[in-house]
């Protein structure tokens, strides 16, 4: 029973700290936007254009 007088107001904290990283996710605008990193994997990126070859030493 004495454990219980510590383990609640652990678990208090826990939760306020739990509650205020979350007021802070939703403030800082983490959820704005979801969809756009659920769209952006499956978008083809543009190629990139191959390497210029013009430095004087041929490949072999």
């Amino acid at each position: 029973m004495e454990s219980l007088y510590l383990l609640i107001p652990i678990a208090l904290l826990f939760c306020a700290i739990g509650i205020r990283l979350l007021l802070w996710a939703i403030g800082s605008g983490q959820y704005d936007d979801l969809d756009k990193e659920a769209w952006r994997i499956l978008a083809d990126e543009e190629p990139s254009p191959p390497a210029d070859k013009t430095d004087g030493q041929e490949s072999r």
